[in-house]
């Protein structure tokens, strides 16, 4: 079958969902986003168009266009976040039905995408999450006692909030007294932020508490596999901190009951009839013994390649389901697999698990590094990301989260 795969975004999400469809099927995927960001910027593995295409009526214009330009073939649609997924599936039929897709519905997108609906909708799903409350930053009096700290702040309305640009924004927050906190919602209101804040306990432990998951749910409702890793270090600029840079799948130093978590999430994901990729943010919670989800982003995640490296080809996966229809059995993916974003120095530094950092070393040789792709090779690209490499020692060194 003749057809193309057109990835919406940009980012890393964009550049390793690309070397998939290049890793795939030795073909360049098409790219289409705002602007041109420096992981995408130089590559030769795929086809990029910038387009501003936040607006909806731009959208639709720009994907239907791309549609008559290739008339005649399939075309796999790839959101690289939820933004461009609740386009397509709020208005399914403003879409040339050249295009094929797995995404859940909107109504799911939203349910997952507003923290505050999250907790809130799925408080008896069977999955655990933190102590929360919420703040509405309407409000003008802020009354924030009785509370205990350290606390996690991060916005309910990552939509609204991810579209603002002010000074002192963070990706999340962690307060460590009332005068912090007054501070923080300070700075949030002032940056035009006026939905619901999230005040969340921040469970005990460094990185090495913290897990993610990702599965995919097929297009006729089940789980076709899933991951389960152990982080050992996250980023640590502010718009990056939540994500992965160091993992180990099938690797777990603490007591948690992965199988049965993994089962949770398999039972939750196909009860909710969600559809398509998702990754799970999990922090391992040593006073009850339980793993308690922090968020569940609807597709793949920033740091998702790594299934790729445990047989499991992320676009292939999804040609498979949507073009030809291909079934496969459920599949838990406990093989060791490290993936890492920084350098080996960096690793070895900053991870204080002892234990990880043990094992991460000995897997270093096979390290799965999704942006350092040999097959591609501008030169331009290999600069950049040398440059970047060099960088993280200055950005841990210098770091706001502790």
């Amino acid at each position: 079958m003749d057809f193309e795969i057109l990835i919406l975004g940009t980012d890393a999400n964009a550049y390793y969902m690309a070397r998939c469809c290049y890793e795939a099927y030795h073909k360049k995927a098409y790219l289409i986003g705002n602007e041109r960001l420096s992981f995408t910027k130089y590559s030769d593995i795929l086809h990029i168009k910038n387009v501003n295409i936040w607006s909806q009526d731009v959208f639709f214009a720009t994907l239907n266009d791309f549609a008559k330009e290739h008339q005649g073939k399939k075309i796999v649609v790839i959101p690289t976040n939820e933004t461009y997924a609740e386009f397509i599936t709020k208005n399914p039929e403003k879409l040339n039905e050249q295009f094929v897709y797995n995404l859940p519905s909107y109504e799911i997108i939203k349910s997952l995408t507003n923290k505050e609906t999250f907790y809130k909708t799925y408080a008896n799903s069977g999955l655990l999450f933190p102590k929360t409350i919420y703040y509405d930053c309407k409000q003008n009096e802020n009354n924030f006692t009785d509370l205990t700290y350290p606390l996690v702040v991060k916005p309910a309305n990552v939509v609204m909030y991810n579209h603002l640009y002010f000074e002192g924004k963070n990706k999340i927050y962690k307060v460590n007294s009332e005068e912090e906190l007054q501070e923080t919602i300070a700075i949030i209101k002032h940056g035009g932020y006026t939905d619901q804040m999230i005040l969340q306990e921040f469970i005990p432990g460094d990185d090495s508490y913290l897990f993610d998951a990702v599965v995919y749910v097929n297009s006729q409702g089940n789980v076709e596999f899933m991951s389960f890793a152990q982080i050992g270090l996250q980023e640590r600029t502010k718009g990056m901190v939540g994500n992965a840079a160091v993992l180990i799948n099938g690797f777990n130093t603490t007591i948690g009951n992965v199988k049965k978590m993994s089962k949770d999430i398999k039972k939750f994901m196909e009860a909710i009839k969600y559809r398509g990729f998702a990754e799970v943010d999990m922090k391992y919670d040593i006073r009850d013994n339980t793993f308690k989800v922090l968020e569940i982003n609807a597709r793949q995640g920033r740091c998702s390649y790594y299934v790729t490296a445990l047989g499991k080809n992320l676009v292939r996966v999804l040609v498979d389901d949507v073009l030809y229809r291909m079934q496969n059995d459920y599949t838990f993916l406990d093989q060791k697999v490290l993936l890492s974003f920084v350098p080996k120095g960096i690793a070895k530094k900053y991870i204080e698990n002892k234990s990880f950092k043990k094992e991460a070393m000995r897997l270093w040789k096979n390290v799965v590094k999704p942006m350092d792709f040999k097959e591609d090779k501008n030169f331009k690209r290999f600069l950049m990301l040398r440059k970047r490499w060099l960088h993280y020692y200055k950005e841990y060194k210098n770091s706001y989260w502790k």
